[in-house]
């Protein structure tokens, strides 16, 4: 019963430390999505 434990406390462990990840790599692309719709602004006017 131990191992079971230990095993789902390692796969959360996992699934937690990837979410933080991508929100991570999300707010890195929205980022460069903003830049890039305001070079895009700016060679419009």
């Amino acid at each position: 019963m131990g191992y079971l434990v230990a095993a789902y406390s390692i796969i959360w462990g996992f699934i937690f430390f990837y979410t933080l990840i991508l929100g991570k790599r999300q707010r890195k692309l929205m980022h460069e999505i903003e830049l890039l719709q305001r070079a895009i602004q700016g060679k419009k006017e």
